[in-house]
């Protein structure tokens, strides 16, 4: 029988066992280490360790909702071990899981590793909600349909999620050539970061965007690197923290948010504030979507 010093060494904001174990849990943590079509800073792998260390020292008090997001419940899975056969497995690893939890009646909150993995959960959860929508928030437009000879890349995830369900990319600021050209064809609407810098309506015209059930995959090179500096790819020009939270709120209030991830996270040695800031970011969201529900 595991004993409480487990629970506080590898659960999620170092909660009991009466609030981390599966059953008393709506929300589950589902780290998974991948980084296998990294193409820049390599070490996306070691971010759901570093995130899940770093939310051991959360308040577990939110100030602005004026209660405990944990009282929830939050349980934290084992790291998804990596399919060495590559994207296409993994894909397929992550949806058995995801689909698993669908059915256990949890809500997946992935902790990456490369945006790749998003495509898994993206998978489970449309068939799940056949009228499932996305909400992307990135620096990349992720829209490539193959990069490296990889139709799995990170460079690729929001071009294999479209094929799934219809998404709502903001705080885009970098694409190439290819991508643009699939958006202005696509009639793709972008909420690009230096449009909606000085636009208070932008989210909710985001939120209009959206179906009553909603995905959300938050690539944190979506908030600018001065705050967020240690990501796979990092961006100039980025949205801020307030930002970010008050889009998010507003879809929780809204929509109904059926599963999240945090993907892209490069911790770097020796400074722990993005991995606290990538903690708090999750704690906050849960506290969102539980927020009186």
């Amino acid at each position: 029988m595991l004993n409480k010093d487990y629970w506080l060494a590898n659960n999620f904001a170092a909660l009991p066992r009466e609030y981390a174990a599966f059953e008393n849990s709506k929300a589950v943590i589902l780290p998974i280490p991948y980084e296998h079509t990294t193409s820049y800073k390599s070490g996306t792998g070691n971010a759901p360790a570093a995130i899940i260390s770093a939310s051991r020292q959360l308040e577990l008090y939110d100030a602005e909702l004026k209660y405990e997001p944990y009282r929830a419940g939050i349980c934290t899975l084992d790291e998804l071990e990596p399919r060495l056969g590559g994207a296409g497995q993994m894909e397929g690893r992550i949806a058995e899981v995801a689909d698993w939890l669908l059915g256990a009646g949890k809500l997946p909150v992935a902790l990456g590793g490369e945006h790749s993995l998003s495509l898994g959960l993206v998978k489970a959860l449309a068939l799940e909600y056949p009228g499932l929508s996305v909400l992307q928030l990135d620096a990349h437009a992720d829209l490539r349909d193959s990069y490296q000879g990889n139709k799995y890349s990170h460079a690729c995830t929001m071009r294999r999620i479209s094929e799934l369900a219809p998404f709502v990319p903001v705080g885009i600021r970098s694409l190439c050539r290819a991508e643009a050209d699939w958006i202005e064809n696509k009639k793709l609407e972008i909420f690009r970061a230096q449009d909606i810098i000085d636009n208070y309506k932008w989210p909710l015209e985001v939120v209009k965007r959206l179906s009553d059930e909603v995905y959300i995959t938050i690539d944190l090179d979506v908030f600018d690197p001065g705050i967020m500096p240690a990501v796979g790819t990092p961006e100039p020009g980025g949205l801020g923290w307030y930002a970010v939270l008050g889009l998010l709120r507003l879809v929780a209030g809204e929509k109904r948010i059926v599963g999240f991830d945090v993907v892209e996270r490069s911790p770097p040695r020796g400074n722990t504030a993005p991995d606290f800031m990538a903690a708090k970011l999750v704690y906050k969201l849960l506290g969102y979507i539980f927020d009186g529900k």
